[in-house]
């Protein structure tokens, strides 16, 4: 695979991403990068820079595990799991499951970013007031 050490770069960066190395943003992204979560959806690295910069204001202690990796020419598939800890509502740590589909351009930074996960189940399910009713509407769903 042309760009397998491509993705260990990327993999190794997301998984020791930090405030002190979010600036560095430029060398896993192109210029006019596409990046696409359940939250946001940015073309161009400065946007992408601070939903990472947001990300370490609103939370504890966020960092990735990626799980699993593979790649096909220039694109990428990663499933991975995204632990923090809540600043307003709980001290435990919480547990996001994911994936990301990726594409490389020819100099190996990524142009194409989309994340995958279930906002519901993932995230509002455990909160406060909202996680309960989140919880009754799939009861309801289901039957």
């Amino acid at each position: 695979m042309k760009h397998h050490d491509d993705l260990q770069r990327v993999i190794d960066f997301f998984q020791t991403i930090s405030p002190d190395n979010v600036h560095t943003l430029s060398h896993i992204y192109t210029e006019d990068v596409w990046f696409k979560d359940p939250f946001n959806e940015v073309r161009g690295i400065a946007p992408v820079r601070h939903i990472f910069s947001h990300m370490f204001q609103q939370l504890d202690a966020p960092r990735f595990v990626v799980t699993h990796s593979m790649a096909q020419e220039d694109h990428a598939f990663l499933t991975w799991d995204f632990l923090f800890h809540m600043k307003r509502f709980s001290n435990d740590e919480q547990c996001i499951r994911g994936a990301s589909h990726l594409r490389f351009a020819s100099d190996g930074r990524i142009t194409y970013h989309r994340d995958y996960w279930d906002v519901a189940e993932e995230l509002y399910e455990k909160l406060p007031v909202v996680g309960g009713l989140m919880r009754w509407l799939k009861t309801r769903a289901r039957t």
